[in-house]
């Protein structure tokens, strides 16, 4: 069995748009950066995750931060002049993490179900040497 066949198989018709967003922008290394800082942060300001990513500028983060609520994977928050940025764990992330879940999981059956038959005796199988 093919990974498409499992995929199709298992989530009725594959990826939906909102994983393919989260994936999208999970595939760029400053943007998980980003990501983690605000998961261990909460809110942060652009130039707040600058300093905790530290290998980008301020205007590269504010372009990763666009990419990011554009794919539903972060929300801004608005006061005054300050714009605050979160985690959506209502978003394209959490559709994601749902589909790798499952796809794990699925992916443990078969192991297990692989293991319990290399396990078992094969009776057709004698060893004669």
């Amino acid at each position: 069995m093919n990974v498409l066949t499992l995929i199709d198989g298992c989530y009725r018709g594959g990826v939906t748009v909102n994983e393919n967003l989260a994936f999208d922008a999970l595939s760029d290394r400053v943007r998980r950066r980003i990501l983690a800082a605000l998961g261990d942060g909460g809110e942060l300001t652009a130039g707040q995750l600058a300093e905790q990513v530290g290998v980008v500028s301020r205007s590269t983060v504010s372009s990763h931060l666009r990419i990011l609520r554009t794919s539903g994977a972060v929300i801004e928050r608005r006061e005054g002049r300050h714009r605050y940025y979160s985690v959506d764990t209502e978003g394209s992330v959490r559709d994601a993490f749902r589909f790798l879940q499952g796809l794990l999981q699925d992916g443990v059956r078969l192991d297990s179900g692989a293991a319990a038959q290399a396990d078992s005796p094969d009776e057709f199988h004698h060893d004669t040497g």
